[in-house]
């Protein structure tokens, strides 16, 4: 099996994102050991990233594409679609194939047994504009110009509310192999984007990849203001501060349709778990960088507020690290908070209770199918008073959410890794693209 990734990657400062690369890369080898993965990514440079799992080093090679102005870049993405129409458009196999081998990139695609697509888990849509959707859909379109088996890994799927994104979805899905969502709302995006006068598409359902994610010890930790002593003490609250929220206050979050001032509810979230639960507060950071959307600078500017007056009670997590030894971070905590989704997936996924601060509707559909949907406050639809008593009720009742997660994590787990050996069986004597689904189902 040769595989290859898109809209994932490890050059990247967003662990969530890291954290779909390497849930993905770790079905496929679960379902073929000797599989060949590569990357198909955006950047300067091409590499070999050596993959670290289950004790052995996997090498994973890095493609790099561009999308740029020059289009005379042989890996420029507009340049590689237009040379894969003229391969269509060559009627003698021979010629065909020596067309697209003077190519290295096209070759390398034209390699490929399954183009699997992720797109960062939710950017397969056009809630983040136009430009980022022809950004992640491009590489798609490339795969089915090139009759390369397409599918659409578990992700959010829509919105799509422009005419332009609208019709490109329906051009990708309509002639995927397979649809997958994270979600059981994804049927229903679907649907409503083909109409009832359209041919209705199945989608799959699989829980997020990153839930496959296995946890990896850092060769240290780094941590201002508690005794690392206080991670086995049984009483740490890891509290992760998204820096998009944080970054403009009250502005950004009114942009978001917050209702509620996401700095001073994160403050008033903590001050209560140290004075009212009494417990030592770990703030975590899951997308790293020092920029203005970055986790590190919010979780300093709350560390730098509350470490006079809870001095000993409040710590941080400082240093760098990938996505695997985050999670183990994660996994140390007893009680969790969250406002970037994949930190509240790496609680979950190792039964850690977490409530996570939603500010997507992703959220819900994700955490929905870990049966733990009653944990995620909307601060679009919440007051702060709703959010803390929900946070309140939630720590209190840690362990019987321990244990519904422990009965349910397990079964999630397996289907996720299973997720290849089923793309797999799917494929075998199917044709490239085998065009429009015959249903619209949710497993």
């Amino acid at each position: 099996m040769k595989i290859c990734l898109l809209g994932a990657s490890f050059d990247t400062n967003n662990m969530g994102v890291s954290a779909l690369a390497a849930g993905t890369i770790a079905c496929a080898l679960n379902a073929r050991r000797e599989a060949e993965i590569s990357l198909l990514d955006y950047g300067k440079q091409g590499k070999l990233i050596h993959f670290p799992h289950q004790g052995k080093t996997v090498p994973i090679r890095l493609v790099n594409i561009r999308f740029s102005k020059k289009f005379w870049l042989k890996n420029n993405i507009a340049r590689l679609i237009v040379e894969a129409v003229m391969a269509r458009l060559i009627p003698f196999a021979g010629l065909r194939r020596a067309w697209i081998r003077r190519n290295a990139w096209l070759a390398h695609v034209d390699d490929m047994g399954v183009v699997a697509a992720i797109s960062g888990g939710d950017s397969f849509s056009d809630i983040y504009g136009l430009v980022r959707f022809i950004y992640v859909s491009l590489p798609q379109a490339l795969a089915l110009l090139m009759r390369k088996r397409l599918v659409l890994l578990p992700q959010t799927m829509g919105p799509f509310k422009g005419r332009i994104a609208r019709w490109g979805a329906r051009c990708i899905i309509r002639n995927a192999d397979a649809v997958y969502s994270r979600d059981r709302l994804g049927p229903g995006v679907v649907e409503s984007l083909f109409g009832s006068k359209g041919e209705p598409v199945k989608v799959r359902f699989c829980n997020d990849v990153a839930f496959a994610l296995e946890p990896r010890v850092p060769a240290y930790i780094d941590c201002e203001g508690i005794a690392p002593e206080e991670f086995t003490n049984g009483n740490l609250a890891g509290v992760n501060v998204s820096g998009l929220l944080f970054s403009r206050g009250h502005q950004w979050s009114g942009s978001l349709g917050l209702q509620v001032d996401y700095r001073t509810l994160v403050l008033k979230l903590i001050e209560m778990l140290i004075r009212d639960k009494n417990v030592t507060v770990l703030l975590v950071p899951h997308v790293f960088g020092e920029g203005g959307e970055s986790d590190p600078p919010a979780c300093r500017t709350v560390y730098e507020s509350l470490k006079d007056e809870f001095a000993g009670r409040i710590g941080m997590v400082t240093g760098r690290y990938d996505q695997s030894e985050i999670k183990h971070i994660i996994g140390r905590c007893h009680f969790f908070i969250g406002s970037r989704m994949h930190a509240c997936i790496a609680a979950v996924s190792q039964c850690v209770p977490a409530v996570s601060i939603a500010y997507s509707d992703k959220f819900t559909g994700v955490m929905e199918t870990a049966g733990v949907e009653s944990l995620v406050p909307d601060p679009r639809k919440m007051s702060e008073e709703e959010i803390l008593e929900i946070v309140d009720q939630a720590y209190d009742r840690r362990g019987l959410i321990r244990q519904k997660l422990q009965q349910t994590i397990p079964a999630i787990k397996e289907r996720v890794l299973g997720l290849f050996d089923e793309i797999a069986g799917a494929g075998e004597g199917a044709p490239a693209t085998s065009g429009v689904r015959t249903a619209v189902a949710a497993e």
